[in-house]
């Protein structure tokens, strides 16, 4: 299918207000970047109430925001939402919007947790965090409002590679009840470049050139990009993971590494809700002021985390 024509609109938007030959954003540059993009997720949650606190992390105590649908009972199914920005930009403002359209689409709880960012904190610390965080909501999940035993834990992009990385490591210790994993647009894979990337390295939203940036400042010199903990489209024991809702994008430079994992979770006998969308680029689901599927998606996967946490 054709990139859509509104996607495209935009893309085209970009590029005139983009220098022709690009050079590698500094980190403020690309986190301002996506914090100006992030103002095109114009979503509707009126029925959401939103409040703020600090949990502790391994490295010291990490801001968060609890979201709660006016539809949740006294103890609802717990979200533990992680942002995406290349592990190096996004935090819980850029992402209320989405947040907040997720706690409404999903009837549950959310917890969006804002993780150390490199390269001021270099991998592992936003794995550290991301495990930490949801080890802590599933403990205190009364005193939030939350059911311990129907946890999901999502985000997008690269908080879908925390997701994932979680539930990864969760399911060899058997500690969580986590009953579904939410990834939207997963950067799954810095070990090889998949076809998708090279086809769409270029004007589809995230370059190459910022791609390669974030990459450079996550990860400390000498460590092996195929390590899960990096690339947990790389992990070999895949058995008795959560129920995962995988979304991808046709044109989008991670379209591939999210479809493999699709494929290879099935192959490993995980439950697996997968819809790689038509003519979509990265980050669509959060352009809902240009892009009508925006709203589209959050309501599907709404529909999916609700008969993930009813099983």
């Amino acid at each position: 299918m054709p990139l859509d024509p509104l996607a495209k609109r935009l893309l085209t938007m970009m590029a005139a207000a983009t220098p022709q030959a690009r050079s590698r954003p500094s980190v403020e540059a690309r986190r301002q970047s996506l914090a100006k993009l992030m103002q095109l997720a114009r979503t509707e949650a009126p029925d959401v109430t939103a409040s703020d606190g600090k949990l502790p992390g391994p490295g010291g105590e990490l801001p968060y925001r609890l979201y709660s649908p006016a539809s949740a009972g006294e103890r609802a199914p717990g979200f533990v939402f992680f942002h995406g920005g290349g592990l190096v930009a996004g935090s819980i403002a850029t992402h209320d919007r989405i947040a907040a359209a997720l706690a409404h689409a999903t009837g549950c709880r959310l917890v969006s947790v804002d993780y150390r960012l490199a390269p001021e904190h270099k991998f592992p610390a936003a794995v550290d965090d991301a495990i930490a965080s949801t080890e802590w909501v599933a403990r205190k999940a009364s005193s939030l409002g939350i059911d311990a035993e129907r946890l999901v834990v999502g985000g997008d992009s690269a908080g879908a590679t925390l997701a994932a990385i979680v539930c990864q490591e969760e399911a060899q210790s058997a500690g969580l009840s986590i009953v579904a994993q939410c990834l939207i647009c997963p950067v799954l894979d810095f070990e090889e470049t998949s076809p998708s990337r090279e086809a769409f390295a270029e004007g589809h939203l995230i370059d190459r050139t910022t791609i390669e940036a974030d990459l450079s400042d996550y990860l400390p010199e000498g460590l092996d990009a195929a390590d899960p903990r990096i690339s947990p489209l790389r992990a070999t024991r895949l058995s008795g993971l959560p129920t995962a809702i995988i979304h991808t994008a046709e044109f989008d430079p991670m379209r591939d590494e999210g479809n493999a994992y699709a494929r290879k979770l099935l192959a490993a006998g995980v439950a697996v809700e997968h819809v790689c969308h038509d003519g979509m680029v990265h980050n669509f689901h959060a352009m809902g002021a240009i892009l009508p599927q925006a709203q589209l998606v959050l309501s599907q996967i709404g529909e999916q985390v609700r008969r993930a946490v009813e099983k």
